[in-house]
């Protein structure tokens, strides 16, 4: 019943993946809850519920530096992976540059530079704009591996029959280049950009008011911390889980028989 191998057409019943995601719920909750009980620790909610308006206005903000980092990122990414393949050598040089000192350094350290250092030399002083651009300046870096490993993925022997039939490099790269890319780097993907809304965390050091800032100031004014931080984790994990659904509807969306 449990069993499932669609490869050799064996495929389980729905009720045993319903089954299967009870079992496992009851589990991890017995779990965690074995292992709260075993602190003694007096949970006080009502002190931090005083406080939701905060709470709620850190979690929109976490939202709206995500997607725009999301966004930009994307287009970093996808722009830097085709530039480590160019061959001008100066602009392959100056991606492969980029990419090596960017995940060379903490993003704790390129905060602090970008902020107080870079963005200051030019006369940008809010702190939301820069925040945005330093999150998708970080996360553009790994996006462009993830594409640039993904379109050296890609068979030779295939782009050479493209060119044979007098496609066009914008044609094959279209039609047959980024159909099979899109596929491939749709996972890493997926955990790249959750681990940029993760990671967005990191910008209350500047005292952008995100989510992760709004939990440090309520947990200051009630030294309540597991009360303050575990809306915060239930928070994170609801902005994660709907893009891990959505790469796999695009996973199944740009399946393709091999």
């Amino acid at each position: 019943m449990f069993i499932d191998d669609p490869g050799r057409g064996r495929v389980a019943p729905p009720r045993a993946y319903v089954i299967s995601a009870v079992i496992v719920v009851a589990a991890v909750t017995a779990l965690f809850a074995y292992a709260f009980s075993t602190i003694q620790y007096g949970f006080n909610w009502p002190s931090v519920w005083r406080y939701r308006a905060n709470l709620a206005r850190g979690f929109q903000m976490t939202i709206i530096i995500s997607l725009f980092s999301l966004g930009l990122s994307l287009l970093i990414g996808t722009a830097v992976g085709l530039a480590q393949r160019s061959r001008v050598i100066p602009l392959r040089q100056l991606a492969r540059g980029y990419v090596e000192l960017i995940r060379g350094t903490p993003l704790l350290v390129q905060i602090l530079i970008f902020f107080y250092v870079v963005a200051n030399a030019f006369g940008v002083s809010n702190r939301y704009v820069v925040g945005v651009l330093i999150m998708a300046v970080f996360s553009g870096a790994y996006v462009s591996e993830i594409v640039r490993a993904g379109l050296e993925s890609i068979p030779a022997s295939q782009i050479e029959s493209a060119r044979s039939l007098a496609l066009s490099n914008r044609q094959i790269y279209r039609y047959v280049v980024f159909p099979q890319v899109i596929k491939r780097i749709l996972p890493p993907l997926a955990g790249q950009l959750a681990s940029l809304i993760k990671d967005s965390s990191l910008l209350s050091i500047i005292a952008v008011n995100e989510f992760t800032q709004m939990a440090r100031e309520v947990n200051a004014n009630t030294f309540s911390t597991l009360e303050s931080y575990v809306p915060l984790a239930v928070g994170y994990l609801a902005l994660t889980l709907p893009i891990s659904l959505v790469t796999k509807k695009l996973e199944r969306r740009f399946a393709y028989e091999h």
